[in-house]
């Protein structure tokens, strides 16, 4: 059933009266519930129209309130830490190590004086480099201010190598003569009943030697024997012999002496040896003396 408010019955009495005041000709209407509602919602909207109150901006000092939607918050990733590598420093000055002690020169090669080594372990600031790039110009490990050259071959080399100074060698020096000589054993032969002494020679000097000429005396019976050759010979026993035409600079070389007939065992003897560059005892030639008791 439809409930109507107290408007609604005001209404209806406004309306009665006002029949009341017509002359009785008039016909009384039976108001229509469909129009008096209509009415009635007409009435309602109109007087909320005129009680509602308008939006009035807020005009003050500060900026307007704006109502806003909250945003979701926003999750950060946790970073995932590396371990920080580990930078070994390259040195700014060159330096250089050896796997072999190495010797070091004033020149770039053997003919040159030692003056110094670098060994296994020692590290030597590098200066600069030969034409050639297999020599090092090095600041010497055994002279705190002087410098030599280091034959490359065994060496390794850190820091920036760009740039570095290439250095012309001094000349190459004037290859001087020179050996040593020992006595090694006495040898003989008991078929041809002959002794003789055998003799090591190591040429240490810058030159090969191809010829040899020993003069060896006996002090006890001043027996005097000589001999001379075109090659270095080693005599074994009765056995044979070894021979070799040069003796190169570092090269070492056994080399018999001339035959005795007896046993000089136990004498003391001088030998006099002498090498030189070129064949029959000519050109550049040096001479030791040594004495020995076989």
């Amino acid at each position: 059933m439809l409930k109507l408010n107290p408007i609604f019955y005001a209404v209806v009495a406004l309306l009665s009266a006002s029949l009341a005041c017509v002359s009785p000709t008039v016909s009384v209407i039976t108001p229509d519930p469909g129009f008096v509602g209509t009415t009635i919602a007409q009435t309602v909207a109109a007087a909320l129209t005129q009680t509602a109150q308008p939006l009035i901006p807020n005009m003050g000092s500060g900026s307007p309130t704006n109502t806003r939607t909250p945003e979701p918050p926003t999750f950060t990733p946790t970073a995932t830490l590396s371990p920080t590598p580990i930078f070994t420093a390259t040195p700014s000055t060159p330096q250089i190590t050896v796997s072999v002690a190495t010797n070091c020169r004033v020149g770039p090669g053997k003919v040159y004086d030692r003056v110094g080594a670098l060994l296994v372990g020692e590290f030597a600031e590098v200066v600069g480099v030969n034409p050639t790039g297999d020599y090092w110009y090095i600041r010497n490990p055994d002279s705190a201010n002087g410098y030599c050259w280091l034959w490359g071959e065994y060496a390794t080399l850190a820091g920036n190598l760009s740039g570095m100074p290439v250095f012309t060698p001094p000349p190459t020096p004037t290859p001087v003569p020179a050996f040593e000589a020992s006595f090694s054993s006495l040898d003989s032969c008991a078929t041809s009943i002959t002794w003789w002494a055998d003799l090591k020679l190591v040429n240490t000097g810058g030159i090969a030697f191809r010829s040899i000429s020993i003069t060896l005396r006996d002090t006890v019976t001043d027996t005097v024997l000589a001999m001379s050759a075109d090659n270095f010979t080693d005599n074994d026993g009765c056995t044979g012999s070894s021979t070799r035409d040069t003796l190169d600079p570092g090269g070492a070389r056994f080399v018999s002496s001339p035959t005795f007939a007896y046993d000089p065992t136990g004498h003391k003897l001088r030998a006099t040896i002498t090498v030189c560059s070129n064949k029959a005892i000519s050109g550049t030639c040096v001479s030791q003396v040594i004495e020995f008791k076989p």
